[in-house]
Formats: C-alpha cells, structure tokens, sequence
C-alpha cells in the first residue's frame, strides 16, 4: 500500500513537472494531482526538490533504457553507437517531461532545472563513456580519452539533431550517421 502511495505521488509529480514546470508545480498542486493529502508527500519526500531528484533519477534510467534496447548485438561498435545516441536524444526531443525542462531552462533558467540538466547530460556523457571505454578494452576502437571522446560526441549529436533543425529540414537517421562517421570518425582528409 505504502510502494502504490509513494508510485502514485512520483507520478502526479512527473506530470504536473512535465505539464507547469518546476518553478511552477507546488506540492499542494502535486497532492491535488495525487489525491491524496498535502502531509502524505512529506511522508516519502523531504521537499519538493527531493522529490524532484528522484523523478529525474527514473527519467535517466528510463532514458539509458531506451538507449540499450536500441542496440544490436550482431551490430558494430559503430552503428550500436550511433543507435544509442540517436535514441537517446530522440527520447530528449519527444519526452513530455524533458521538453518542459528544457523549455523552463531556456526561458527562465531555473537553478534547480539548470542542475538537473547538467545532471542528465553528464549521465548521457558517462554512459557513453562507458561503452567508448569497453570498445577500447575490446580492442573495437584505439585507445582514445574516453570522456574527451564522448563530450564531443555528444555535443556533435546535440548539434545535429537541434541547432541544425532551427533552420534547416530534419536530417533522417541515416543521414546523422553518415555526417557522425565523416566527421567523427573519418574525418575529413582524403
């Protein structure tokens, strides 16, 4: 009974986030969402930005989730790079609750939001460190500065997928991979 309460508090919390932002939601708006009594929240969480932080710990899982289940086993390094990547920022661009984020930074650079922003994106930046660092190992790749090499990658993604879009068409998936291959991977030298 006490896991169903707390799961139905995290979720009224993750809309009400996803649909006024964090400036904007208060824990009476979150019990209302809830159905359940202001002092009841207090039970589980600590303060809104507690509450905050464990919405944001489930939206990363849920996003490296996302990013593994992308990939192909019989794939290269390369392509399963690429799909998680691609997957990742996918779920960035089109989740309810990180669109908001993102809005709310953007707008109104709210301190607790700006944190959790860096706090994504250095879990992005890790997590892709991480499979650079077994490619390495695996003898995949050549021994490179793992976290250097996932910054820029990610960066290069970012660039791709929404600074581009500001003025340009989309690109497809296809045609993200082949402009992160020649200028990541192959560079630009004949």
């Amino acid at each position: 009974m006490e896991t169903d309460r707390r799961l139905q508090i995290l979720n009224a919390a993750t809309k009400s986030f996803a649909q006024y932002g964090y400036k904007a939601t208060t824990m009476d708006l979150i019990a209302k969402m809830a159905n359940v009594g202001k002092g009841t929240i207090y039970n589980f969480f600590r303060n809104k930005e507690e509450l905050f932080h464990e919405i944001i710990a489930r939206l990363i899982d849920e996003m490296e989730q996302v990013a593994e289940a992308s990939m192909d086993p019989d794939a290269s390094f390369y392509a399963n790079l690429h799909s998680a990547l691609f997957s990742i920022l996918e779920f960035r661009k089109t989740h309810q609750l990180t669109l908001k984020l993102f809005e709310e930074q953007k707008e109104m650079g709210t301190p607790a939001v700006n944190d959790m922003v860096e706090k994504i994106e250095e879990r992005i930046i890790d997590y892709l460190k991480g499979m650079l660092e077994r490619a390495i190992q695996a003898g995949k790749i050549k021994p490179c500065n793992p976290e250097l090499t996932a910054f820029i990658m990610f960066k290069l993604y970012v660039a791709i997928i929404f600074d581009w879009e500001k003025h340009h068409d989309s690109l497809s998936k296809e045609e993200i991979a082949e402009a992160f291959e020649l200028y990541l991977l192959k560079g630009l030298q004949n």
